[in-house]
């Protein structure tokens, strides 16, 4: 399937054609849009043969509609949106990608999950990674099927440790890298269940301060 020829690189916009001094900027642009355009209608012709979307490293903002449109008869069984600049995730991403059972979201600037997520029933992998999370979603508890949470390298700060250690389903989590608090910190290393991998805590210089 091919792209639009207005994406393809080989047209510059009308501003461009005339004598614009911006013209070798928007061609670059030009030709950039192309090819993550190309790129991804690309990786989704791959997906409809093996029902895994890889849209990773694609400079997308969001998923685009036209991946929903693109999709609409494929089953999806994986989807990696990691590497890219996705500040959040529609709740019809869950309607449309019912049947996942890996998610990958690392590597972009998610700072929450909608609350549909809890309806993948089938998830069972989930990765948001290096973002903006200062809370651990709560919903990450609530899916069925979902074992295996990574969280490492975010903000959080904020983890109900009530609800992981009530959670059937979880297995490990990893909460690595992030500025947990002291009480909370102590509370996630008696977890028995689920496991629980988290960095060491540095002391800050008020603590020090209290034991000398």
């Amino acid at each position: 399937m091919r792209p639009p020829t207005d994406y393809d690189g080989t047209r510059l916009p009308a501003e461009a054609e005339e004598g614009d001094p911006r013209a070798p900027a928007m061609m670059i642009c030009a030709r950039l849009a192309g090819r993550a355009i190309i790129r991804v209608v690309g990786r989704c012709e791959d997906a409809q043969e093996n029902s895994q979307l890889d849209l990773s490293e694609c400079q997308l903002m969001q998923v685009p509609d036209a991946v929903y449109h693109l999709m609409r008869h494929t089953e999806l069984k994986s989807c990696d949106l990691s590497g890219n600049v996705i500040t959040k995730i529609p709740p019809k991403f869950t309607v449309k990608f019912s049947l996942i059972t890996d998610l990958n979201l690392s590597n972009n600037q998610v700072a929450k999950l909608p609350d549909e997520l809890c309806t993948l029933a089938c998830l069972q992998r989930l990765d948001i990674s290096h973002n903006s999370f200062v809370a651990l979603p709560a919903i990450a508890c609530q899916c069925p099927s979902l074992h295996t949470l990574l969280a490492h390298h975010n903000q959080i700060i904020e983890v109900d440790v009530d609800r992981l250690a009530r959670s059937r389903a979880l297995e490990y989590v990893d909460l690595s890298d992030n500025p947990i608090p002291p009480r909370t910190y102590e509370e996630l290393k008696q977890l028995s269940r689920p496991s629980i991998s988290i960095s060491e805590r540095e002391k800050e210089d008020w603590e020090e301060d209290l034991i000398m």
